[in-house]
Formats: C-alpha cells, sequence, structure tokens
C-alpha cells in the first residue's frame, strides 16, 4: 500500500455509474485494508463508476503477496494475530506497513479504459494533490517525495518536513471487455501510535528474517501534538480528517 508499484491481474467485466463505501460498521476484521478494498473493487465494478472509501484500520500488518515467499510467513503471522497484530496480504507491491487507531485509509476504486503504462504515474500524481488538499487546513506544506528509512517507501509518499506522514500505491485488474478495474490508496497517518508502529513492524521483519528496519525519525502525524494528546479534540480531527479526504476524492473523480 505503500508503494510506487501496481500489478496487473485477469478478472470479470463491468458497465458506467457511481457509488459511495463508508467505514465498515462490522467485525474488527472487516476493517482490515485488503478485505475493505475488496469490497470497493466489487462496488466499483457493479456500479461502472468511481467508489471512495476512507476509514480507520484497525491494529494489523499488511504486506504484499511477495512476503508469502518466508519460510516462516504462515507461522509468523499466527503468532502476530494472537497477540492482536493480524497479518493481511495486499494486492499491490511495496512493503510490509503497520496500521491501526490514528491511521486513516483512502481508498478509490474505478473502472477505466486507460493503459496502465501511460498512465500509472499521473494517477499517482493525482492522489498525491488529493492528499495534498486534504491536509491543508492543517496549515503544514506537504510534497510527494522517496523517504528513506520508512516502512514501504516509494516515490510517491507525502512528506512533511523531510518525514512521511501518507503512503501511496495503486493496483490493476485486467477486465474481460479489455477494460481495467483500478484500486489507488494512500495511509495516512493523522494520530497514530508512530513508536509502536515501527516496532511491530521491526520486530515481524526481524522474526521473518528480512533484513529491512525503520526508523521513527523518518515519520510523523498530520495533527500537532497537543491535538493528539486531547481526546476530544483527537476524535474532531480525525473526523474532520476523513471528511476532507473524502470530499478531495469525490471532487477529483477516476484519476485516469
Amino acid at each position: 500500500m505503500w508503494a510506487a508499484e501496481a500489478r496487473a491481474e485477469e478478472g470479470p467485466g463491468t458497465g458506467p455509474s457511481h457509488d459511495h463505501a463508508g467505514p465498515p460498521a462490522d467485525a474488527a476484521e472487516a476493517g482490515l485494508a485488503p478485505a475493505v478494498e475488496a469490497r470497493l473493487l466489487e462496488r466499483a465494478q457493479a456500479a461502472g463508476g468511481l467508489v471512495v472509501g476512507v476509514w480507520e484500520p484497525p491494529c494489523s500488518l499488511v504486506v504484499p503477496a511477495s512476503y508469502q515467499r518466508y519460510e516462516r510467513f504462515e507461522a509468523l503471522g499466527a503468532r502476530f494475530a494472537a497477540a492482536g497484530w493480524p497479518v493481511a496480504v495486499r494486492r499491490s507491491g511495496g512493503g510490509l506497513v503497520p496500521q491501526g487507531p490514528g491511521v486513516l485509509n483512502l481508498s478509490l476504486a474505478w473502472p477505466t479504459a486507460a493503459e496502465l503504462g501511460t498512465v500509472m504515474e499521473s494517477v499517482y500524481l493525482r492522489l498525491g494533490a488529493v492528499l495534498q488538499q486534504a491536509v491543508a487546513p492543517w496549515g503544514r506544506r506537504a510534497g510527494l517525495q522517496p523517504v528513506e528509512g520508512s516502512f514501504c517507501d516509494g516515490r510517491f509518499n507525502l512528506a512533511i518536513a523531510g518525514r512521511k506522514i501518507a503512503g501511496t500505491a495503486q493496483g490493476w485488474r485486467r477486465l474481460a471487455d479489455g477494460r481495467s478495474l483500478v484500486l489507488a490508496h494512500a495511509c495516512l497517518l493523522v494520530a497514530a501510535d508512530l513508536p509502536g508502529l515501527v516496532d511491530q513492524a521491526n520486530r515481524f521483519e526481524a522474526h521473518l528474517g528480512s533484513d529491512r528496519q525503520y526508523r521513527l525519525d523518518t515519520l510523523d502525524n498530520l495533527l500537532p501534538p497537543a491535538v493528539q494528546a486531547d481526546a476530544a479534540a483527537r476524535a474532531a480531527a480525525l473526523r474532520a480528517v476523513g471528511q476532507a479526504l473524502r470530499q478531495a476524492a469525490e471532487a477529483a473523480g477516476p484519476l485516469a
């Protein structure tokens, strides 16, 4: 979810319209990013138009399918799940992304006749513009850049003063009618427990046997510490940022 990568997949066809998807209201597992994204893609295919989802995920680790090649992956996933950190596998490429309270996920899904190779970068740039518009009311200048040492680093991170506050990803699935179903995703650190997220990510990577480790000083939250420290202000700000993300995404429309 946080890398500038995309993957084409085969799947069935679609036709045109518009729909909206909100935060999941069922079991905690439904809030895991890949499950929510799968529902958004189903809705977009059925509606034939843009579907937008914004939600705050439970504690979890989201990884690309490439992590399944590690011999210890299944056993380690069960161990982390038992400790309250389920591991979910997503469609897009990149690396591990820890999630939890104070993180907001934004996903846009839509069908398109465009070709991946011709519009992939412009989708990232337009998604970055959506994020910049949503965070602008907080008075912090954010730009797109890589941030070495951050989890799932990519060229299209949203960063403030060199620290990553959001990562982006996209995935493409070829439909039977020749079009593609696209998912563009961003994960925004709004008021997250950054030390806790980095610790869980580093522990998982170490036990997995990979050579990846992440640095806390590469990350930042959108909200200032004073707002994060006040429970009522934090909750209100998370709602406001979520609404801003949805409004900006719906105003932008399909990104390709």
